[in-house]
Formats: C-alpha cells, structure tokens, sequence
C-alpha cells in the first residue's frame, strides 16, 4: 500500500452549515473538493488518529464514490479502523447510534437531508464527534478556517472494499467493518418501545402507511414495522432507497408526500399515516382527514411519554427549538418539567442532553428526538406514536390526543391572554378619553387598533372558548371513531380562529397608522 501526499489548493466555499457542508453533486465531484474538506476535518480532529471512525450515507447519488475516497483518506491518516454500512449505507439517527454503542471518536455522514438528490442534485457531508451528535461551532470554524490554509491531502492507493457484504476487511493498515446498516438501530428501538403491544396492535387490524419516499428509511422500516412489528406487506411505501430518491423531493411534508396525504384523506384512509425524510431524522405524522404539526407531535410524545416502554420513568425536561410553538412549554408546565427554548439547529440539544437536562427535544422543521441518540429520529418518532396507540388502545386517536391537548392549551394560555387583551384594551380607552376627552377617538389608527383588538379577544372569549372546550370534552371520550359534532365544532373553531386572527392583523396595522 502507497500512501501519497497529494499538493492541492483551498476552495473558499467550504464553510460547513448547521448541519455540516451541502453542495451540488457536481461541486463535490470535482478534483480534489472532497479530499480538502475530508482531510481537513481529519486534522482539526487528532483524536481520530489511532482511533475509530463511523461512515455512512443516505444512499444519494454519489454517496458509493465518495465512501471509497473517505476510506482511503482514513487508512492514510492514521485511523486505526472505520464501522461502514453495508453499501455506504446509515440513516443519520442509526449513525449517530452506532457512534454511541461502539464509542468511537466520531463519524461522517453523508447526506443533504432532505433535499433532492441525482447527478444535478444535492450531497453533503458532516462531521459527529463521540457523543452521537453534530459537530459544535467551534469545531465547524475551526474545520473551514483548515480549508482556506490546506495545501495536501493524505491518501492511499489500495484496492475498493466490497461494501456490499458484511464483514471485516483490511484497507492497509486500517480494519474495515462492514456492518448491516439496520441491526444496532433496530435493537435499540426494540429496546425502547413495547413491540409486543405494538404488534398487537397490528394483528387486531390497525391499519398504517409509512411513505419512505424512496429514501434510506426504507430498509429501516421495512425489517422494524414489516418484519419485526408484523405489519402487512405494502405497510411502507417507496421503501427501496434510490440515488435520486424516484426522482422526487425527499422531503415529508404537505406538499411533497402527496401520494400518502391524499391517501390519508381519501374515502378509506388507514388509521395512522407517516412519512419520513432523505436521511431518515425528520418525520411527519398523519391521521385520518387530520395532519399533525411538528410542533403538536413532540407536546403529544411528551404528555404521553410514561405509557411508552423505554420512558415509564418520566422526562427530565423538554427543549424546543424557537420557532416551534409552546405546546410543549404547557406540557412541561403540567408534568412539572423544565422546558428550554434553543436556536434552530439539532446540534443546540446536544449540552442539555449530555447533561441529562432534557429527555425529548423537537424543531419546526419536522424533527422530533429523544436522548437515546443526538440526532433528530424520524422513525423513533414514529414508533413512538404507535407505542402510545398500542396502550392507549384507541384506533384513531390520534385527533383527539391533538385536540386533547390543545383544548388544555387553549384554555391556561390563549383565553386567559384574550381576556386580559380585552381588558388592557378597555382600560387603555377609559384611561385616555378621561385625560383627554373624546378627542381621542378621532384618530383613525387608535380607533382601528382598539376595537379590532376587543373584538378579536371578544371572539375568542365567547365563541373560540366554548367550542374548545366542547372540543376537548369529545376527544376526552372519543375510543374509536369521532363523532360528527366534533368535526363540526372543528370547522365552527377554524373560521373564529381565522376572523380573530385577521382583525388582531387589523388591530396591528391601526397601531402603525
């Protein structure tokens, strides 16, 4: 085996993200990109020599060429030996669980999530470092301030190893494992979530579609809800994982899981719908007619965490990310937890959950996790939804647990917050037309601004309130199907909503006139 020192030249577009460095295929496929922001990270991070290395992807286009160049990279720079997936492959979360469970100094993983993939499309690459998680800023500077300086690259020349079987192989010095990229994920969910109940739940005829989207959570769920949980065949949909994902956007949302939402709310729709992401950390949640925001998913997982095996004991804490909605703040405040806001970006969860702060953590953006890895977990999610089906034992639960939930939150913070919009706003009239009469009233702005405000808080007080609580009171009793008044009293909260909302964006403009 010949090790060569390679004479390059720094590209000035290497500065990773918040989830690591994401380029067009064609960027990275050219001389010497690749090596320079790999090598780089090798030399900002010496503990990896004489150490242990996880590598992986999600399968894009690219992913196979660029594992072979890492390799040789690695058995250059000193890494003793490196844990790949069987053909390159590891979802981001099963990643991060394989650099917990063998302790290894960190690992790269090879993805740009969610975006669309093919040989014009999207690759990226990102560094974890030992605890499981993304690396931290500083490490980040540190590997692009490498990249404006780096003039050589380490690499050997040795034969490819055949990642396609598992195994143990040498790449000159370094011991190469190959693993099944589904086992050490699949036990450790297996160790949190009540299967048994779970394939109980299948086997009384429950039915689910889970929609990979031609991404790397297909064989994942496949072996999990197909094999291990006994879900029919066809459960999961688009469950090969492909180079350009199909050719669609890997991304479970409204707009780009179609197939699955017009399934979910087409005239036989089954009882839970699911989706997940190119690498496998984001998911989205559906039930019949009803879709499940980011934000409402991790309040549900949470008020509901102690009917689920692996967290009978109850959650430290809770921690979100600042946009996502204080559904969760109100769940914390009820189970007497702490609830800590952070920046967008998973790796901001990684110190409260190291320090054992918080035990589930969620974002805006379709992401929700637990402290059994330190990424985001689209499947865990996942698991963890039907989890609390199977015990509470209700087929379609799932608006009512939404609407349970927000009923609660409807009453300890919007209407209480309405009411004292409306009596600020009274007080504010009575205070200003006593100092300085009628006069007051003549400016159009203060006028639009005070009584669009009342009127709004007024609508929810009155009207947004009671049809909450009548909400609440069905899904309180609801164990199988909902009933007709629930989905009338839905519609009948949806329009108040709407009118109050645009007269407080009424009530905004006339503050600014």
């Amino acid at each position: 085996m010949t090790v060569r020192n390679v004479t390059t030249t720094p590209f000035d577009d290497q500065r990773p993200g918040t989830s690591g460095l994401r380029k067009r295929v064609p960027v990275f496929q050219q001389r010497d990109y690749l090596e320079n922001f790999v090598q780089s990270v090798f030399d900002c991070v010496p503990e990896l020599e004489g150490g242990t290395l996880v590598l992986g992807g999600d399968g894009r286009y690219y992913n196979r060429e660029a594992i072979s160049v890492i390799l040789r990279l690695a058995a250059a720079n000193g890494i003793k030996r490196c844990l790949v997936g069987r053909n390159g492959l590891l979802s981001t979360p099963a990643a991060s669980a394989v650099i917990r469970k063998y302790k290894t100094q960190g690992g790269l993983i090879l993805s740009a999530s969610h975006n669309p993939g093919g040989p014009e499309g999207d690759f990226g690459i990102k560094f974890n470092i030992a605890n499981g998680g993304p690396a931290p800023e500083k490490l980040t500077e540190a590997i692009y301030a490498r990249t404006q300086v780096i003039d050589r690259y380490r690499i050997v020349d040795a034969p490819e190893v055949p990642l396609e079987h598992t195994g143990h192989f040498e790449l000159g010095p370094m011991a190469v494992e190959v693993l099944d990229p589904v086992r050490d994920y699949a036990e450790l969910m297996e160790s949190l979530f009540d299967f048994d109940a779970i394939r109980a739940l299948f086997q009384s005829g429950f039915r689910m579609r889970y929609d990979a989207m031609s991404a790397i959570t297909g064989p994942y769920a496949k072996e999990i809800i197909e094999h291990r949980l006994g879900a029919p065949a066809g459960t999961v949909i688009n469950g090969e994982a492909l180079p350009d994902f199909g050719g669609g956007h890997p991304d479970p949302n409204l707009t780009y899981a179609k197939a699955l939402v017009a399934e979910m709310f087409g005239d036989d729709a089954p009882d839970f719908g699911a989706a997940s992401d190119g690498d496998g950390d984001r998911n989205m949640i559906l039930g019949r007619n009803f879709f499940v925001t980011p934000s409402d998913s991790l309040a549900v997982l949470a008020a509901n965490a102690t009917l689920v095996k692996g967290y009978r004991k109850g959650l430290a804490g809770i921690a979100r990310s600042m946009p996502t909605s204080c559904a969760a703040d109100r769940v914390a405040a009820k189970l007497g937890i702490d609830c800590f806001e952070t920046p967008t970006g998973w790796k901001f969860f990684g110190n409260l959950l190291d320090a054992g702060r918080i035990t589930f953590c969620g974002e805006e953006s379709f992401g929700t996790g637990s402290d059994h890895v330190r990424e985001k977990d689209g499947l865990w999610a996942v698991l963890c939804w039907l989890n609390i089906l199977a015990v509470r034992k209700e087929p379609v639960p799932v608006r009512a647990l939404a609407f349970h939930l927000l009923g609660r939150i409807y009453s300890q913070v919007i209407a209480p917050g309405a009411l004292l919009s409306v009596l600020s706003g009274l007080a504010l009239t009575m205070t200003m037309g006593m100092s300085v009469g009628l006069g007051v009233l003549s400016g159009t702005g203060k006028v639009v601004m005070q009584g669009a405000g009342i009127v709004a808080g007024l609508l929810v007080l009155f009207l947004g309130w009671p049809l909450s609580n009548k909400l609440t009171r069905i899904a309180d009793k609801v164990r199988d199907v909902l009933p007709p008044e629930f989905e009338e009293a839905r519609k009948q909260q949806a329009i108040i909503q709407s009118l109050a909302g645009i007269l407080m964006l009424v009530a905004f403009y006339g503050s600014v006139m």
